[in-house]
């Protein structure tokens, strides 16, 4: 049985936005964090790089697939 807003006390729903809100926003801040670091943008220059000159292994040759 799928579970609809209307089955919802006004409580249960206003929980579920603020965790859903709270959640966007923690990770906006993470993301805005990382990328004020010169050291983590380094980073990512240096795996496009790899990536561009062939510099990885596929999942299936990590994991044998």
């Amino acid at each position: 049985m799928e579970t609809k807003v209307k089955d919802l006390t006004v409580g249960e729903l206003q929980s579920l936005i603020s965790d859903t809100i709270r959640g966007a926003m923690e990770d906006l801040i993470e993301d805005v964090l990382a990328l004020s670091s010169d050291e983590y943008l380094r980073s990512i220059e240096e795996a496009r790089s790899d990536y561009k000159e062939g510099k990885v292994k596929h999942f299936e040759e990590i994991f044998d697939v």
